[in-house]
């Protein structure tokens, strides 16, 4: 029996898709949990390697594998609660679907990663990609109230709760959060929700980006907290010179509030932007990188962001870059050789600062890793962690990357 023969015996022929991947890889969508937990059990008794995919927006669907795993087909919203501030979504749903129906609803999930458009709920918690919202409203993790996973030999484990008074178990939460799906797949995902912000207002100032460094310290010296607070490369913003773009979400008159803070701490030197106007620069900055053949992330201190910015700018360039300087996170997006990133790498390790490989082909990820060890004894405990939750070597993820 071949194993499209296996799988249609096992899950039905609406679970395989009659086209193929381009690389000729059959694909698999299971509509279920425990379809994907049967699946996975199967895959380790028979040896098949699988990769995971959602809507195959981020990351190239290039992995070699027996099978492709999709979960375009859990895609449900089994509860949405506002009193409660908290939603149940399958992993496959895409984020403009769940977006529309959690605004309908008069709450929020504040995430803007990129490639937001076009990408699942599961790619964006198995890689945890936060966008600039990170500033105000946290990673990824902190919009956790829990996940349930199939490991990569059936096992449907359940991590956390519905609810924000009910987190037992959140370190397995936390674990799946950014790891790539190298410990399972994320099927079902327990969501903390905010209120839909009733003003939503962002301010921009063009300059050298040595002058908005120095504005940036002032901000945060005035102890103003924005929602978003992002430095963008001439490019990435689309203007001239480089561009400091605060944005301030809640109540209207909270807003006004940190607004005209904003202005006294700064001289009056922003300009606000049109809704419209601001809307079209965080999505086309977000779009960006979804562009780009690479991207990447780096997460220093706040007081290593220029720094670090002098540093990338000198290996690998910084036509696309974004950094939100009062929390050390900077993305990047570009071309880079494989020689380049392993030596940006280990350059950082040095100074101890994480670089997380978000988006590239399969021949990149494969030999730099998504997250390779920065620290000692970082790649012993992936690898343990690995052979805990995939003994059989069922993922084909590039999580540490070649020696």
């Amino acid at each position: 029996m071949s194993l499209l023969d296996r799988v249609r015996a096992l899950l039905g022929d609406e679970a395989v898709e009659v086209a193929a991947t381009p690389d000729g890889v059959p694909r698999v969508a299971p509509a279920s949990p425990d379809a994907v937990a049967l699946l996975l059990g199967t895959a380790r008794e028979e040896g098949w390697r699988v990769r995971i995919e959602g809507a195959g927006t981020w990351l190239p669907a290039d992995a070699p594998a027996d099978l492709a795993l999709t979960t375009r087909r859990l895609d449900k919203i089994p509860a949405i609660e506002p009193q409660d501030l908290s939603a149940t979504a399958e992993a496959g749903i895409g984020c403009d679907l769940l977006r529309q129906q959690l605004a309908d609803r008069g709450t929020w999930l504040a995430l803007d990663p990129p490639g937001l458009a076009g990408r699942t709920l599961g790619s964006i918690i198995a890689t945890a990609t936060a966008g600039p919202l990170r500033q105000g409203f946290g990673p990824v993790r902190d919009h956790l109230l829990g996940v349930t996973f199939v490991t990569g030999d059936g096992r449907l484990v359940h991590s956390g709760g519905r609810v924000v008074k009910n987190v037992a178990g959140y370190d397995l939460t936390r674990l799946e959060a950014g790891a790539f799906g190298a410990f399972g797949v994320i099927v079902l995902i327990h969501l903390r929700l905010r209120a839909l912000p009733r003003a939503d207002q962002t301010l921009a100032l063009e300059g050298s980006r040595e002058d908005l460094t120095q504005v940036a310290e002032d901000i945060a010296a005035a102890g103003i907290q924005p929602a978003a607070h992002e430095l963008m490369s001439p490019a990435l913003a689309r203007r001239e010179r480089w561009l400091l773009a605060v944005r301030f979400a809640g109540s209207a008159a909270l807003v006004a509030a940190e607004e005209a803070g904003l202005r006294a701490a700064t001289g009056g030197r922003f300009a606000p932007l049109r809704a419209d106007e601001g809307h079209s620069l965080w999505m086309r900055a977000a779009e960006s990188f979804a562009t780009r053949p690479v991207a990447f992330r780096v997460g220093g201190l706040p007081d290593s962001s220029d720094e670090l910015l002098d540093l990338l700018q000198h290996q690998v360039g910084d036509e696309w870059i974004s950094a939100s300087p009062a929390i050390g996170a900077i993305r990047w997006g570009g071309e880079a050789t494989i020689d380049r990133l392993k030596r940006l790498r280990r350059t950082l390790a040095g100074l101890e600062v994480p670089l997380t490989l978000e988006r590239a082909p399969w021949p990149v990820r494969s030999a730099v890793g998504h997250f390779g060890a920065y620290r000692e004894g970082v790649g012993p405990l992936v690898a343990g962690l690995r052979r805990t939750f995939d003994p059989g070597e069922a993922f084909v993820v590039a999580a540490e990357g070649a020696e």
